[in-house]
C-alpha cells in the first residue's frame, strides 16, 4: 500500500471532489451576495475595462488610423474639388458681371449718342472703331463701315460729346476717319460766349487743336467752348468741338497762341455715329462757295456813257 501511495502522481493529490465542490459553491454564493449588495462584479468589470483599454487602443489603432487617414484624404480631395468648382463659378460670375457692365455702359453711351442728335439729321448709323492711329503727324481711326453701308468721303463723324472728325477715305467694308486733332484737318469754329469765328487746326502732337488765326487782342479766354460754325459744308452749326485750355499773348504784333482740347475722346470711344444731313434744313452745313477758275474770262463792263458836248 505504501508503495502504491508513493507511485501516485503528485497532480492527483489534493482535496476530495466533494470538498472542492463545497468550496466553489460557498465562493459562488459569497460572490453572488456581494454582487447583489455591493456591485462587486460591476466594480471588477470596471477595473478590468480600465486595464484592457490600452490593449484595445493598441489593437484598434492601425484600423482607426487607416480610416482616419483615408477619410482625411477623401475630405481633402472633396474640398479641393469643391474649391476648384467654386473658383470656376466665381470666375464665370465675374465675367458675366463684366459683360453686363459693358452692355450697360454701351447702352448708356448709345442713349447719349441718340439724344445728342439734332432734328436736322436725315440718317445716322453706328460704326465701331477697329483701329486707332495717334502718331504726332497722323490722328486717324478706322471704322467697320464702308461704301457698302453708304459711307462717303467728308461724312461727319461724332460721338456723344461732340465732333470727332470726318471720313477721309472709304473702302468697301471700312473707312478711315481723320480726327479734328490731325495736323491736316481744319474746322471752322465759333465761340459760344461772344460768337467769335475762327478756324481750328489739328495740333497733332498732344491731341489738341490750335487757333492760329486770332489776333493778340482777340476776346478769348481759357474754358471757352468752341462749336462748329456751320461753314465748310461738313458739320452743322452748334456741334461742340473743343474747349480752350490755354491762351498766350507775347506781343501785340503777333497772333495769340491758343490751344484747345477736343471734347470727343477717341481713347474712350468704342462706337461713333456717321451723320447724314437734310439739305433742305436751314441748320444744315453751308456748302463752300464755288471758286472760279483762274482762266475764267472777266466779265465785260458796260461802256460808260459819254456826256454830250456843249454847243
Amino acid at each position: 500500500m505504501a508503495g502504491s501511495d508513493l507511485d501516485r502522481p503528485l497532480y492527483g493529490r489534493g482535496p476530495s471532489p466533494g470538498l472542492r465542490f463545497t468550496v466553489c459553491a460557498i465562493l459562488s454564493i459569497l460572490l453572488m451576495y456581494y454582487d447583489r449588495h455591493g456591485q462587486l462584479v460591476h466594480r471588477i468589470r470596471y477595473g478590468l475595462e480600465a486595464v484592457v483599454y490600452p490593449v484595445q487602443v493598441a489593437v484598434g489603432s492601425p484600423s482607426v488610423a487607416w480610416h482616419w487617414l483615408t477619410d482625411s484624404l477623401q475630405t481633402s480631395a472633396d474640398l479641393r474639388a469643391e474649391n476648384a468648382q467654386l473658383q470656376g463659378e466665381v470666375r464665370e460670375l465675374a465675367l458675366r458681371s463684366m459683360r453686363q457692365d459693358a452692355l450697360e455702359q454701351e447702352n448708356a453711351q448709345l442713349r447719349e449718342l441718340r439724344a445728342s442728335l439734332p432734328p436736322l439729321i436725315k440718317h445716322w448709323q453706328l460704326a465701331q472703331i477697329i483701329d486707332v492711329e495717334t502718331d504726332p503727324l497722323r490722328q486717324r481711326v478706322v471704322i467697320d463701315k464702308g461704301s457698302h453701308e453708304g459711307v462717303h468721303v467728308n461724312q461727319a463723324v461724332v460721338d456723344s460729346h461732340g465732333i470727332l472728325g470726318q471720313v477721309a477715305r472709304v473702302g468697301p467694308l471700312s473707312a478711315e476717319v481723320i480726327l479734328v486733332t490731325d495736323p491736316e484737318d481744319a474746322i471752322p469754329v465759333q465761340l459760344t460766349r461772344n460768337s467769335l469765328r475762327t478756324i481750328a487746326v489739328g495740333g497733332g502732337n498732344d491731341g489738341e487743336l490750335v487757333l492760329p488765326y486770332l489776333a493778340a487782342n482777340a476776346d478769348i479766354r481759357a474754358d471757352d467752348l468752341l462749336v462748329s460754325s456751320g461753314l465748310g459744308g461738313v458739320y452743322p452749326a452748334g456741334f461742340p468741338v473743343a474747349r480752350v485750355i490755354g491762351v498766350r499773348r507775347e506781343s501785340a504784333q503777333l497772333p495769340a497762341q491758343v490751344r484747345a482740347a477736343p471734347v470727343a475722346d477717341v481713347t474712350r470711344d468704342r462706337e461713333v455715329i456717321l451723320l447724314e444731313f437734310s439739305a433742305d434744313n436751314p441748320a444744315a452745313p453751308a456748302p463752300n462757295p464755288p471758286i472760279a477758275p483762274a482762266s475764267a474770262p472777266k466779265p465785260k463792263l458796260a461802256p460808260k456813257p459819254t456826256e454830250p458836248e456843249d454847243e
